[in-house]
């Protein structure tokens, strides 16, 4: 249908965002005659299974709203048509255990999904019942799956919304179908602060089949009709492509598929002929080096000394009244940043610097914190001087596909080399919490919001394997803004690649401890950071999948405060009430100030310790084992 002259905005409007292209429900009907849908109460997913092709055919659909869906003012206003809930997603989880039930009882069975979705909901309700949790258990139990498995977008697929039930032992994609980091709007929202700049949206994350079939985040491409009105075009096509498929995949061994999934899951992102150097680089995987300076100030920080500030005698001089400190660096509670972005909050204590990044960037008398970069994030976990940093040098230019390295995007890595002294948005490494050793990963807010890229993800690959290599606990504090939108789909699947990580470590033994700062929010909160063994949140933390800009500039009303740490730690109560709903989600475990995590953790590190045979105990310094 398409060539490579056609407009990928023409795509965009004219096929796949078209409100005449066939819906989910319209295929499944001509695909699977004998199709029996579950009763669920949702616009949004179809659920059902058929007996063909000698199999149980379990199908998992996203579906957009038709023309006769929209015709109310109640419809027209509702702004989550097409997208996954968390109850959507809830049920989801429940469907595929049904699946494997069935399974194990004898009936050979397999599992398509069709994809087309905006992405995931985005509103209060689905963030308050943990909707990123959901995503990242999904990815997961879809990389472990005990079956066969098919997914098709076809029509969009919208960031974690579409991930969530993508990631399959076949991946298909309709070439008027696009697949993209996140919805055209929301990413002109984030990158360019403009909703309507779709074209240079679309432009940025290259979301076509035959762009991302070269990525190897799908391996087929299905020609779309000429006409997109064509309902028995499609399904022609979609049918023969999953029989033909699901007959193939059923030939083949369980663990086979799987091992095929998670080694996939392995290189999501990285350049294949990089790939090909991983065994002979193997040896510096693991390289640790001293860290280069111990402290600095974060980038955006605003400071001033007294001598040069006109400050009266009174409360805002607090303990710094001393003409002998006249010298020192300062900073005030309430404008403590060059970007204005603080408001009226703040109680306007002037607290010298040193004293200041002392206390973790937090207001010792109010308790206003400044987001924290992972320099100041090691000094608050680790023992001093005990980081040892782990592959320093490593770069995008490394790894991702030399198409996405447009010039754009090195102007923009050049810039974050400036705000910091690491080189990427994730730091790793090994280290102590009061003598205990562990492994850390360490989220660098200012190098481009410690946004998820294939560094991001192979850096977190190669700690994961160390840990699990030496036993370490693995501990990671998570500032994310999500996944980098400037490297398109490959930054996406870096979701996956650390799901698959986290489930591999857990397949060892090895305990993961998830801290969740400030932000944690987008692909990592949706991913890794959500599948830790026990999760520790700042008590303000905001911990959401869909920033509140993006809510906002979307029509979402947003309450901000139902999505921090404290809050929804409470709301972790509801969850072993109805753990029907939740499956293996516990929510957030505990809060602690930053200046109580760091003994919060070494808790439960001991707690593992001892729960350990006396044969297997890490050694610890003072503490004799009987």
């Amino acid at each position: 249908m398409t060539t490579p002259a056609v407009d990928v905005v023409e795509i965009f409007r004219r096929r796949t965002r078209s409100p005449l292209r066939p819906r989910a429900s319209d295929l499944l009907s001509i695909v699977f005659p004998t199709f029996r849908l579950t009763n669920l109460n949702s616009d949004a997913l179809i659920l059902g299974e058929a007996d063909q092709w000698g199999r149980n055919v379990m199908v998992i659909a996203q579906q957009k709203p038709k023309p006769e869906n929209l015709r109310t003012k109640e419809d027209l206003a509702k702004l989550n048509h097409g997208m996954l809930t968390a109850e959507d997603h809830s049920q989801i989880v429940r469907f595929l255990k049904r699946a494997v039930t069935k399974s194990y009882h004898g009936d050979p069975v397999s599992v398509v999904t069709l994809i087309d979705t905006y992405g995931a909901d985005i509103s209060m309700e689905s963030a308050r019942h943990y909707q990123a949790f959901f995503i990242a258990h999904l990815i997961r139990d879809f990389l472990t799956l005990p079956l066969p498995t098919v997914s098709v977008i076809i029509g969009e697929g919208g960031s974690g919304g579409a991930l969530a039930i993508q990631m399959t032992d076949r991946r298909a994609q309709f070439d008027d179908a696009l697949y993209a980091t996140a919805p055209p709007e929301s990413l002109a929202a984030i990158i360019f602060r403009d909703p309507t700049k779709v074209r240079e949206a679309l432009m940025i994350s290259r979301p076509t089949a035959d762009e991302l079939k070269k990525l190897g985040i799908i391996d087929h491409v299905l020609p779309a009709p000429k006409l997109v009105t064509d309902v028995q075009g499609y399904a022609k096509v979609l049918g023969a492509y999953l029989e033909k498929t699901v007959k193939d995949l059923s030939r083949r061994k369980l663990a086979a598929l799987i091992r095929l999934r998670r080694s996939r899951a392995k290189s999501f992102g990285i350049y294949q002929e990089e790939a090909k150097k991983r065994g002979g680089l193997w040896s510096t995987f693991f390289r640790l080096t001293p860290l280069r300076r111990k402290t600095h100030p974060l980038p955006d920080l605003k400071t001033f000394s007294l001598a040069n500030h006109d400050l009266q005698p009174g409360v805002e001089w607090g303990d710094c009244n001393d003409p002998a400190l006249s010298h020192e660096e300062y900073v005030k509670c309430g404008d403590m940043s060059l970007k204005n972005d603080q408001g009226s909050k703040g109680c306007g204590a002037v607290i010298p610097l040193s004293q200041f990044m002392a206390n973790h960037y937090v207001c010792p008398q109010c308790g206003l914190s400044l987001i924290m970069g992972a320099m100041g994030w090691i000094n608050c976990l680790a023992d001093p001087d005990s980081f040892k940093e782990m592959n320093r040098e490593l770069t995008a230019t490394q790894l991702l596909h030399p198409s996405l390295m447009t010039p754009e995007y090195q102007t923009f890595l050049n810039r974050q080399d400036q705000r910091t002294n690491f080189h990427e948005a994730l730091v790793t490494g090994e280290a102590t919490i009061y003598g205990y050793p562990v492994a850390l990963a360490i989220c660098e807010f200012y190098f481009a919001g410690g946004t998820m890229g294939v560094v991001f993800g192979e850096k977190f690959f190669r700690v994961t394997e160390y840990a699990r290599s030496k036993c370490l606990p693995l501990i990671s504090l998570c500032c994310s803004g999500g996944a980098r939108l400037l490297e398109g789909v490959p930054a996406l699947t870096q979701m996956v690649k650390t799901v698959n990580c986290v489930t591999r470590l857990k397949r060892f033994g090895v305990p993961f401890i998830s801290i969740l700062g400030d932000p944690s929010t987008g692909g990592a909160i949706a991913s890794y950071a959500a599948l830790g063994d026990v999760i520790i949140a700042e008590p303000q933390a905001l911990i959401i999948f869909t920033g509140p800009r993006v809510m906002e500039a979307r029509g979402f009303p947003v309450r901000e405060e139902d999505v921090r740490g404290q809050a929804l730690c409470q709301n972790s109560q509801r969850v072993y009430e109805n753990l029907d709903f939740y499956g293996d989600i516990r929510g957030v475990h505990e809060v602690a100030e930053r200046k109580d995590l760091k003994r919060a953790i070494f808790k439960y590190l001991e707690f593992h310790r001892d729960c350990q045979p006396v044969s297997n105990r890490y050694w610890s310094p003072g503490r004799k084992i009987i």
